[in-house]
């Protein structure tokens, strides 16, 4: 699942990484998502499919099996949000539901901003879905990390579901 952050650009990172641990993937993505934050092209020649970011009409199959495990990276203060709500308004915050609801491992990577992170609605939606069993990888706001890198840790999403 990909969001509207600036780093989501990378996201060929992280599909690269998961079809090296042998991993299916499809992407899902916000609709905001899909309006030049990454290069939808080069994600569907890396994955063989379709991104998925709008409703299917009734009748038209599924391009892609349901998810053994989903991946939210990055994941903006909007979506964790409005999935924590239950406001499934957009096919990507519909399917987060669903897979909770389905028992379906979920590991998220946060990129939201120290000022966003700091509402208290935000930090109420962490606490909801960690009791819901969603897995949180450290936060991303474009600051430097530890020993100064600068990099979004794509590969880490993928940590968060196998060591469980």
């Amino acid at each position: 699942m990909v969001c509207a952050a600036g780093v989501a650009s990378g996201v060929g990172a992280l599909i690269d990484a998961a079809l090296r641990r042998d991993w299916e993937v499809g992407v899902f993505a916000t609709p905001v998502a899909m309006d030049g934050f990454f290069d939808t092209a080069d994600v569907e020649a890396r994955t063989g499919r379709p991104i998925r970011s709008a409703w299917r009409r009734p009748g038209e199959p599924r391009p892609f099996p349901a998810p053994d495990a989903v991946v939210v990276a990055p994941a903006t203060f909007n979506t964790v949000n409005k999935w924590a709500a239950g406001l499934a308004d957009t096919l990507a915050v519909a399917t987060l539901c669903e897979a909770c609801g389905l028992g379906v491992p979920v590991g998220v990577l946060p990129c939201v901003s120290d000022a966003l992170a700091s509402h208290p609605a935000y930090r109420a939606s962490l606490d909801r879905l960690r009791g819901m069993g969603v897995r949180f990888g450290d936060p991303y706001e474009g600051g430097a990390a530890a020993g100064g890198d600068r990099r979004f840790h794509w590969e880490r999403a993928l940590d968060l579901l196998e060591r469980h």
